[in-house]
């Protein structure tokens, strides 16, 4: 067995989230070489607090959660689409823009009203993703620039997949299959950045 495998054996990682899709594109990028330990796996069915201010802080707030509560090594990620004309909204309140219900047609509603005068349409996401090993942290960033369309299009992908066009692309997100999506998405270029990270520590 190589020396990264057994490290990573040894070590384990919690993903901590309970989105069941963002833990399906995140498992088609982490190598199978690495053992990723969910939420339910440790057992923490509780929300867990998302209150910072940045995308940024949400990230690390999760992971020391799990870090601090379970014992656990953990990696945490946070997303928020930010719109230029909206002077970076919906941000850090994406999952919530249109209600605590985290609604995603209504989120999406909520985007295409606020825009419907607007010419400007430049948009970006971003995903944060803090690793915490040992209560050490880092945090690696994926970007991804586009604009926001005019409709939804698309039935894949989730949150503001359908509307969101990526720069250099005709389909949107979420008409986009998992693995296309998996070769330019922000979380995917977190992810990336984050298994570099760790395959440097064998």
């Amino acid at each position: 067995m190589c020396k990264f495998a057994e490290y990573l054996m040894i070590m384990k990682l919690v993903f901590a989230t309970a989105n069941q899709n963002k833990a399906k594109e995140i498992q088609a990028i982490i190598p199978d070489s690495i053992e990723i330990l969910s939420l339910n796996d440790i057992h923490c069915l509780e929300e867990i607090p998302e209150t910072q201010a940045t995308i940024e802080g949400n990230a690390s707030q999760k992971a020391f959660y799990v870090f601090e509560k379970y014992e656990q090594n953990c990696f945490a990620d946070d997303t928020g689409l930010e719109i230029e004309a909206l002077y970076g909204e919906p941000g850090v309140l994406s999952a919530r823009y249109a209600g605590d219900e985290k609604s995603a047609d209504k989120n999406m509603d909520k985007v295409l009203s606020k825009m419907k005068n607007f010419t400007n349409r430049k948009a970006r996401f971003k995903t944060v993703i803090s690793l915490v090993i040992n209560g050490k942290e880092l945090q690696f960033e994926g970007v991804v620039n586009g604009t926001i369309l005019n409709e939804k299009k698309g039935n894949s992908g989730f949150g503001y997949d359908p509307i969101f066009l990526p720069d250099g692309s005709s389909k949107s997100f979420a008409e986009m299959e998992l693995s296309e999506k998996n070769t330019t998405s922000h979380r995917a270029k977190a992810v990336n950045k984050l298994v570099e990270y760790l395959n440097s520590l064998a």
